[in-house]
């Protein structure tokens, strides 16, 4: 810069002088043609010409007496010199304004050639090398114990040139052997996505022969190289992949938004959902780099060097894969026996097994599935549009972490804590169930589901029937105790309590998409009907459907995994699905660290309480009994509960949530069918095999693992009859 501003200095300074000396010789000039009193200097007057025997009869001519005409000299034509003087002046000029030009020339050549020669070498290296960022291998991802989930298969790829397509030999060469359109490798060659300068990929996976008769023949394939690259595979297919998630290519929206720890070029691999999404900054490992020498055109003409690409890090997860294996072949054969939604029991499901001690998850399944590879490079549309209709069921929603559904009974475990703490509920009181309610004396008769009712019953009863009566009045006790019924405690003293256990918020497991659930309260209903005011009134019966987990509650299964694993222990534990972390040398493994998200505030006695209660809900179940006995496990040893959700229009959703040992609890297990019909019925058998896979996989006894089918997309009318709620 300081360069350029001298040079230019010199060059004005030089013309200035130029311009200068040309008027001041110009200016001499004028001055030097004439002296005081208006004599010429030297010989400046011209004689006339003779004119004699020319008859003129102008001025300047005169006859004698003898009518002759006589010679004259004529006057002075002018007294300004003569016409070589004024020649001279402008050649002067010319030559002077022409040592300007040159001179400013000169010193122009002089600061590029001497002054600025680095600077100008410097940025014609620049121009004649490029740097091309090649695509590193992703780390691999292991189960908890080493099993392989994701793999990276080594495949031969076709590169070309950008030039190559300018070469219709070599295109129509490359289409013959490789078996491709000829339009399609040329637009290939063409597509500019992975950089100007980087080599197009013309064929992923190349047949080995094919690459054979490249090399042998690579006189005529000028411009065209072979690599060997990686692309993913998942080896056991769809298990565990709404947890692994997909690859694609990167977007234009990703490479605008580049986290800070991540380097993107056009053409990578990135991860789009589960781990491959939420931990890419540690699977995609370090760009290699090609040293190219290219030609006016952007043509690569020669490689001076390559830096190989440095494989990701490995992840190991915190899932037991045969364990996972079972979650999902169970919700499979339950939801879809013949891979066709509507021939079993339910739409969809989810099941989500942790360790309560250190959040560690277990096996987190969704059904319907699908099969990662099949997103990998790209989603074709037909997929897309198989898997984004209702008909589908939607494979690709994480259902554990996204899917919302009323509680149902499951709730009353949290809301008879509230009313224990408020003394709404104690182990001697008693209400009367008669099968139906109307204790606001409204009209609007609430029904408990057995319709013949339980007779008188306490709250330890009511927490193992699932009476809906007993919670009916806790409910309209927390109402009628508001502030705004002239009681003294809070209008959402209930939803407060219930919050503790985490619902209404996300966990903040390491998976994207997770959904909060949500709590309703006055001002939730006042604003979700804002349209309609009078609809967004909080009455009783708002309470009396929140205290046994309908009306507007949602949650999740992920939540009520996390929610029970604190009534089991007493601490709320954050999910994680990440183990730990190794680098490709298998050295300094990062690992993990266990995070509480709190302890709730419950006295010890309130969840003495309901943990007696919960211990007697399995052995009532008789479905749930013969499955634990399948896996050599007492019922009575876990403590449980099941739940039937109620949706306007749809079928029933089913609950089961358990956790072991009662007395010093490790696991806990959520289950949720989607329009599956009754709690115990339906989602305990699953529940309680997937934790009998658990203490099985403990033991050693159970290490199978299959692969697993994605669902096919298919499905039948469904005709869900909604019986009468069991729990």
């Amino acid at each position: 810069m300081a360069i350029a501003i001298i040079v230019a200095i010199v060059t004005f300074v030089v013309a200035a002088v130029a311009v200068a000396a040309f008027f001041v010789i110009r200016a001499r000039r004028r001055d030097g043609g004439s002296y005081a009193g208006g004599h010429a200097r030297g010989r400046d007057r011209v004689n006339s010409i003779d004119s004699t025997g020319i008859l003129s009869t102008g001025r300047g001519s005169a006859r004698d007496g003898e009518g002759r005409h006589s010679q004259t000299t004529s006057a002075p034509r002018s007294t300004t010199g003569r016409p070589s003087e004024a020649v001279r002046s402008r050649f002067i000029a010319v030559g002077v304004l022409a040592a300007a030009v040159f001179g400013s020339l000169t010193a122009k050549l002089w600061s590029m050639q001497v002054l600025g020669s680095r600077e100008y070498e410097s940025e014609a290296m620049l121009n004649k090398y490029s740097t091309i960022a090649t695509p590193a291998p992703r780390g691999l991802v292991y189960d908890s114990d080493g099993v392989l989930l994701v793999n990276n298969k080594s495949t031969l790829t076709v590169l070309a040139d950008a030039s190559v397509a300018d070469d219709h030999d070599v295109v129509q060469r490359l289409s013959a052997v490789l078996g491709i359109p000829y339009n399609i490798v040329r637009a290939r060659i063409l597509d500019q996505s992975s950089g100007a300068q980087s080599q197009r990929v013309v064929a992923s996976d190349a047949r080995q022969r094919d690459v054979a008769f490249i090399a042998e023949h690579s006189d005529a394939f000028t411009g065209v190289t072979v690599q060997q690259r990686t692309k993913r595979e998942y080896p056991l297919g769809a298990l565990a992949a709404h947890i692994l998630g997909y690859t694609g290519p990167v977007s234009e929206e990703e490479l605008a938004n580049v986290p800070e720890n991540r380097s993107i070029e056009l053409g990578d691999t990135v991860g789009k959902s589960g781990i491959e999404a939420f931990y890419d900054n540690l699977l995609a490992g370090e760009h290699g780099q090609r040293r190219v020498i290219a030609d006016s055109h952007g043509r690569v003409v020669e490689v001076e060097s390559e830096t190989p690409a440095k494989r990701g890090s490995d992840m190991y997860l915190t899932i037991k894969a045969p364990v996972q294996y079972v979650a999902e072949t169970r919700l499979a054969e339950l939801i879809a026996p013949d891979n066709v939604i509507g021939q079993g029991k339910g739409v969809g499901g989810a099941v989500v097994a942790m360790d309560v001690t250190d959040g560690s998850i277990i096996a987190l399944a969704s059904y319907p599935t699908f099969e990662p590879e099949t997103f990998t490079g790209g989603i074709a549309q037909d997929v897309w549009d198989l898997y984004s209709t209702e008909e589908s069921y939607y494979p690709l929603l994480n259902r554990a972490v996204s899917g919302t559904y009323p509680a149902a009974s499951t709730y009353k475990a949290f809301t008879s804590l509230a009313g224990l703490k408020y003394g709404f509920a104690n182990t001697t009181k008693t209400w009367e169930c008669a099968g139906s309610w109307d204790g606001f004396n409204s009209g609007d008769w609430q029904n408990c589901w057995l319709l013949e009712g339980h007779g008188k019953i306490n709250l330890n009863d009511g927490i193992r029937v699932s009476c809906d009566v007993v919670f009916y009045e806790i409910a309209k006790d927390f109402f009628y105790a508001g502030v705004t019924q002239g009681g003294d405690i809070s209008d959402t003293a209930m939803q407060e309590e219930i919050a503790k256990f985490g619902f209404g918020k996300t966990t903040g497991i390491d998976l994207s998409g997770e959904e909060p659930g949500r709590i309703p309260t006055p001002e939730w209903k006042a604003q979700h009907w804002s349209d309609v005011p009078t609809e967004g009134q909080w009455r009783g019966g708002d309470l009396t459907n929140l205290v046994i987990g309908q009306g507007d509650v949602l949650i999740t299964p992920l939540q009520n995994a996390v929610a029970y694993g604190a009534v089991a222990t007493g601490k709320l534990m954050k999910p994680h699905v990440l183990k730990e972390v190794r680098n490709s040398t298998d050295t300094t493994p990062v690992t993990f660290t266990p995070e509480e998200l709190g302890t709730p505030e419950v006295d010890e006695a309130n969840y003495k309480i309901l943990r007696e209660a919960l211990k007697l809900v399995s052995a009532d179940s008789p479905e749930v009994t013969a499955e634990f006995a399948e896996w050599g496990i007492d019922a009575a040893t876990v403590s449980s509960k099941t739940g039937t959700g109620e949706v306007a229009g749809k079928g029933d959703v089913a609950w089961y949530v358990c956790y072991y040992p009662q007395d010093k609890p490790k696991y806990v297990v959520s289950t949720c069918i989607e329009q599956g019909g009754g709690g115990a019925l339906v989602a305990g058998p699953v529940g309680a095999a997937v934790m009998g896979a658990i203490l099985a996989n403990e033991k050693g006894e159970l290490n199978e693992v299959k692969r697993v089918a994605g669902s096919s997309g298919k499905s039948v009318a469904v005709n869900f009859v909604n019986t009468a709620r069991s729990d």
